[in-house]
């Protein structure tokens, strides 16, 4: 038995209809994709004698530290009292208060530990501080997601991202990862260029070209969007079928343009505007597949935008 469909849904739970927002799911695949279709990174345009976008915020870099020799002593000794107390506690590994304070210092901060090579990483803004161009991520038009909120006569959205690491963007909180500029055009502007190389970027963050199936649908709320009474609705008819409201038929997955963000990995975590608004979902990037890019920990970036003025800098979220 096949599960239900988003409208079977809201025809059963009425009290959802106002919760459905249109959505299209991009579907990428691995192909040459044409200039002028919707498309995941590829042939750039850009208006003839502009300026190509450059990210001026602050970068991040890796930077490594060698663990000195007294300190590797003292981890491994910590670690060898470690599995001899598993020994005798079921195999259960359990710190000390003072071992746990005494790793703590020796990472001073650090992302992590390399214990074959005794080194620490962590990200440091970069030093000296300097600005690179931004790779296209994506190239939309108008037709395959015509719910999107186009400005008057734009009807080509090009998304760009600067393919490091950041901290503190506008519009974000709790946030690691690239910066996002939207650019609303029109096709009749744009022409071919070849984008300025990156002076510095990660390989995640440089997207394999991929042609789109641009799929039209409607979507639903993860359940942390809705009245309590109207989850339980949902979770009711799901569980008929097997299945759970928030996994099968709310937050459609995969790269999408419009419709609800998912909140699986923080709960709801609302994204505002400098200016006070309460900020919409515009895009989801997804990690893997086959545009080969990976966000977060492998999950997914959210691009937000304020409902009363484009112009305003993006919201992100990563889940």
């Amino acid at each position: 038995m096949t599960g239900p469909t988003t409208t079977e849904l809201v025809a059963a739970v009425p009290g959802l209809a106002p919760y459905l927002r249109p959505a299209t799911l991009l579907h990428p695949y691995a192909a040459t994709p044409d200039p002028r279709a919707s498309r995941i990174g590829g042939p750039a345009l850009w208006p003839a004698g502009a300026p190509w976008p450059r990210c001026t915020a602050e970068h991040l870099a890796d930077e490594y530290r060698d663990v000195p020799a007294a300190d590797r002593a003292i981890w491994e000794a910590i670690d060898r009292a470690e599995r001899e107390r598993a020994r005798s506690n079921n195999g259960v590994h359990v710190l000390t208060a003072d071992e746990a304070a005494e790793q703590d210092r020796i990472m001073d901060g650090a992302d992590s530990l390399d214990l074959i090579a005794w080194r620490t990483h962590r990200k440091v803004p970069e030093s000296p501080a300097a600005d690179t161009a931004l790779v296209p991520l994506a190239h939309i038009r108008a037709e395959d997601a015509p719910h999107l909120p186009w400005p008057e006569g734009a009807d080509r959205l090009q998304v760009l991202w600067c393919p490091n690491d950041h901290r503190e963007l506008p519009n974000t909180r709790y946030y690691y990862g690239p910066n996002v500029e939207l650019h609303w055009q029109r096709a009749a502007d744009l022409g071919p260029v070849t984008p300025p190389a990156p002076r510095r970027s990660d390989d995640d963050y440089l997207p394999t070209p991929c042609a789109l199936r641009p799929e039209q649908i409607l979507d639903l709320p993860y359940q942390d969007e809705l009245p309590g009474e109207l989850h339980e609705a949902a979770e009711e008819f799901a569980q008929r079928y097997g299945l759970e409201y928030h996994r099968a038929l709310s937050c459609a997955e995969g790269w999408k343009l419009g419709g609800w963000p998912s909140w699986h990995s923080t709960d709801l975590v609302p994204v505002d505007c400098g200016c006070g608004a309460r900020m919409v979902h515009l895009l989801t990037v997804d990690s893997g597949l086959a545009p080969d890019v990976s966000v977060g920990r492998f999950g997914e970036l959210h691009v937000f935008v304020c409902p009363t003025d484009l112009a305003h800098p993006v919201g992100l979220d990563l889940q």
